[in-house]
């Protein structure tokens, strides 16, 4: 089992220790379970008071921590602890999935691929004509890469992800277990003779480099050009984003929220859990859309929104809480 001494995260972390334990640091928990031998993390002022009742050994803290560590124990205090947990996280993840051999021979690989130094593609996997797949990228087993695709450097795709024809995804992406690129848009139009006649979408998906893709999202095709997301953009699991969408860099989605079609971020947006955003809408650099808000129109840069239909957040809660106060002295 992988153990570290204080001493050894802390030239990790290089932050300052306070206190002294001899405890060798054997994982990462949460406060609330961790064990002895373990370490935690307050990032927060308001689960200072869980210190006392938490057995862990050894907390990474931000520097305005008001309390003491304790007999046989030590915190390391660094500028954003947040960030800290993640260099510790690192140092105890666990290897990943192991590869037998670097191209497993059930998978059915085009002879016009190209493939780079370093590939590793998985069991049961498929990639179709004309592709190309960059040096280190790994593909898990029973994914779908079809015609034209190309698959920067240091990508890793998750089993069960299907990227589809012509679509273009970029260096150290992550694409996660079922997510789907470059689907058709959602494009139908009514006929009095042909009840819904489906519009072809005939253009790709450009995801640029560094962007995650959670499980089970999708991201359609265009419907002439391109559906684009910037670099460095993270996208939660179960997130839809429709056909013609342009997502600057950096952007943020998390679970369950949606674009519509021919939606443009800005670079730096966040887009809350759960919240949706109608097709033509524009949201400037880094607005943000409250958990569950539902946009109908454009947001300026650096804007807050909230609510059902979203306002500026400050309103919406002014909003609840007279509405708050008129229920309450109507019983």
């Amino acid at each position: 089992m992988t153990s570290y001494s204080i001493q050894e995260i802390n030239d990790v972390l290089h932050g300052e220790i306070v206190g002294s334990t001899s405890c060798q640091i054997t994982a990462p928990e949460q406060l609330e379970i961790a064990a002895e031998t373990e370490i935690s993390f307050i990032g927060n002022k308001k689960y200072e008071k869980f210190w006392a009742d938490s057995k862990a050994c050894v907390a990474v803290v931000n520097q305005d921590i008001a309390i003491e560590p304790g007999e046989n124990r030590a915190f390391i205090k660094v500028k954003n602890a947040d960030l800290a947990m993640s260099q510790v996280l690192e140092l105890f993840a666990p290897a990943a999935p192991v590869f037998s051999v670097d191209i497993h021979p059930t998978a059915v690989i085009d002879d016009s691929v190209s493939i780079g130094n370093g590939v590793r593609i998985g069991a049961g996997s498929y990639i179709g004509p004309n592709v190309t797949i960059g040096e280190n990228v790994t593909i898990y087993p029973n994914v779908t890469i079809l015609d034209e695709c190309s698959i920067g450097k240091n990508t890793t795709i998750w089993s069960g992800a299907v990227v589809r024809e012509r679509c273009h995804i970029g260096a150290y992406c992550i694409l996660h277990p079922n997510c789907t690129i470059g689907a058709d848009g959602f494009g139908f139009r009514p006929c009095a003779e042909r009840g819904l006649v489906k519009i072809p979408q005939i253009g790709n998906v450009i995801i640029g480099n560094g962007v995650e893709i959670g499980a089970n999202s999708c991201v359609d095709r265009g419907k002439f050009s391109s559906t684009v997301l910037g670099d460095g953009c993270k996208i939660d699991n179960l997130v839809q984003i429709g056909h013609n969408s342009k997502l600057g860099k950096f952007c943020i989605m998390a679970g369950n929220s949606g674009l519509a079609g021919s939606v443009t971020l800005g670079n730096g947006v966040i887009i809350g859990g759960s919240a949706s955003i109608k097709d033509h809408t524009t949201i400037g650099d880094r607005a943000i859309v409250g958990a569950g808000s539902g946009v109908a129109g454009d947001v300026e840069a650096g804007k807050t929104v909230l609510g059902y239909p979203a306002i500026d957040a400050r309103d919406a809660l002014k909003q609840w809480a007279i509405l708050k106060r008129l229920v309450r002295d109507s019983k």
